[in-house]
């Protein structure tokens, strides 16, 4: 197995997740900063859009609107370069607070959520859903009984989804039907040791995953073989995306502390690594 460490990018950040490479720069959502930012290659970050109530998963519609989880009024949000606005609203569809979230190559998005109140200590975790949202706004569930469905990918034939299930310690694939629906659910890699948090897919149909506990990247095949690791500077890795001009640039979001009470020293970093299978499908 490759043993690669990632070097330092860009620093200052409360808690960096949802990475996405879009248009030449890398969008993150400062999470517990309540902020969207994008991350150019010469290290200038802008801020795009606040996000009061803790901004998540990252997207785009084929019109170029940004769409972008609220999580704790569980809404998904559009941002079209000047006004955000709900695009759907999914309280009475997600228990408890929404999370990280896909969207297509036709604007659908796919959306997890916590399921349980993860920061009250005692609260056991209990089984929750993926909700899909049509390109219209409309939702509806999609999957259930997944254990914390976390990073979520799309293949480049836009027919199988792969997610993270953070509590199962595994990757679930699904096949969509022209539809947007969710069937045919398997195990597409376990991940032994390991607690999947956000994921990339690149060219090979292997998945690089963030393992939060651990503070490393694996890149793991369909079955579960590893062949490769990436050793942060934190205490966890969290997400990461695959980006830059030929998608073989891995960037990571780390940080010492998940917990939105533990992150005010902005202890948060992107950090990247040159990896040699470019990236692939969505996001």
């Amino acid at each position: 197995m490759a043993e690669l460490v990632s070097t330092p990018f860009a620093e200052g950040f409360r808690f960096p997740e949802g990475p996405r490479w879009h248009e030449g720069r890398l969008y993150f959502s400062d999470q517990h900063d309540g902020v969207v930012r994008a991350l150019a290659r010469d290290g200038i970050v802008e801020e795009i859009v606040k996000v009061p109530e803790g901004p998540s998963g990252i997207g785009w519609m084929p019109d170029g609107t940004m769409l972008v989880v609220s999580m704790q009024d569980r809404k998904v949000m559009r941002f079209d370069g000047t006004s955000l606005t709900v695009h759907a609203d999914l309280w009475d569809l997600a228990p408890w607070h929404c999370n990280d979230m896909v969207v297509d190559g036709v604007g659908r998005a796919y959306v997890g959520n916590f399921g349980f109140d993860l920061y009250t200590e005692g609260t056991a975790p209990v089984s929750t859903n993926i909700v899909l949202v049509e390109p219209d706004g409309s939702a509806r569930t999609a999957a259930e009984e997944l254990r914390f469905p976390n990073g979520t990918v799309i293949t480049p034939d836009g027919k199988t989804l792969i997610v993270g299930e953070s509590w199962a310690g595994e990757l679930a694939a699904f096949d969509i039907g022209a539809d947007g629906s969710l069937s045919n659910r398997r195990c597409y890699a376990k991940l032994e040791g390991a607690v999947p948090d956000g994921i990339c897919l690149d060219a090979e149909g292997a998945i690089w995953s963030a393992c939060p506990m651990s503070g490393r990247i694996v890149r793991v095949r369909e079955g579960g073989e590893m062949t490769d690791t990436v050793t942060v500077s934190r205490k966890g890795a969290f997400a990461c995306m695959l980006g830059g001009s030929d998608r073989r640039t891995l960037f990571i979001c780390a940080a010492d502390e998940s917990d939105p009470d533990k992150s005010a020293e902005r202890r948060g970093v992107i950090e990247t690594v040159d990896v040699t299978v470019p990236g692939a499908g969505w996001p």
